[in-house]
């Protein structure tokens, strides 16, 4: 079995805001992209066009109508991949040590020449964050695209993971969530940043921004309509044949 290193270095990671991701799954055609045309292990797909198709996704959003206990319905659009969790049970139980967790950046990785594809990490991960590829006979996962962010080719601005480069809604955020200081650490003791499942005990790295509270009818207490200069004033006049007569009054 693999083991989990004390500690390591940084915890490279992804900070994702639900509160405005808008599901429009550009993280999901980006992350397919790059590492389908770019990365060594390409994500295959089987009968892609035909009435039964299947394919490798290390990145997917799912959505959910969540009914709050006070104020409107909602629609959460929720992505889901590989949390690169401290406590790594998908590490754990590889049985070829294929499945490992970096000490210089936190990250976990899949060393697919020594994966045998038995399953294992997949059924011990509590988040469905593994994927088999059928075409390869391995298991495949999110790597925060390292082949991106250590890539001194690429610009500056460039050296972020795919799906947080493409997000067209800034809802995903990368660093270094080990440090304090961080943008990303900032961020989520700003916005209160959740654990997914924190029950499960892995203490995943990549945290999650709860969505804020939805608009009601009318602005709370005290607070200004920023709108309000744009929108049509209500006619408070007379209506009906009362509305009438003063309307053809007033040409005269």
């Amino acid at each position: 079995m693999t083991t989990l290193p004390q500690q390591t270095d940084r915890k490279l990671g992804l900070v994702i805001d639900l509160d405005t991701c808008v599901g429009c799954h550009a993280c999901v055609i980006s992350c397919k992209g790059w590492n389908t045309e770019n990365y060594g292990a390409p994500l295959s797909d089987q009968d892609a066009y035909g009435g039964d198709p299947s394919g490798t996704f290390l990145n997917r959003v799912h959505s959910y109508e969540v009914q709050p206990e006070a104020g409107a319905a909602q629609l959460v659009h929720f992505p889901k991949s590989c949390l690169h969790c401290e406590d790594a049970p998908c590490v754990t139980v590889c049985p070829t040590g294929a499945s490992y967790k970096r000490v210089e950046d936190g990250i976990v990785l899949v060393n697919e020449s020594d994966c045998i594809g038995c399953g294992l990490c997949a059924w011990a991960c509590p988040y469905g964050a593994r994927e088999m590829d059928q075409a390869a006979g391995v298991m495949k996962k999110c790597t925060l695209c390292v082949d991106r962010i250590y890539n001194e080719n690429l610009p500056e601005e460039d050296r972020q993971p795919a799906c947080v480069r493409t997000c067209p809604a800034g809802a995903r955020h990368f660093g270094d969530l080990g440090d304090p200081d961080s943008a990303v650490s900032q961020l989520v003791a700003e916005r209160g940043g959740l654990d997914l499942m924190p029950e499960q005990g892995t203490k995943p790295v990549n945290k999650y921004l709860p969505p804020r509270p939805r608009d009601t009818l009318g602005p709370p207490q005290g607070e200004i309509d920023v709108l309000a200069p744009f929108l049509a004033p209500v006619d408070e006049g007379p209506k009906g044949f009362l509305g009438w007569l003063d309307r053809t009054l007033e040409k005269l």
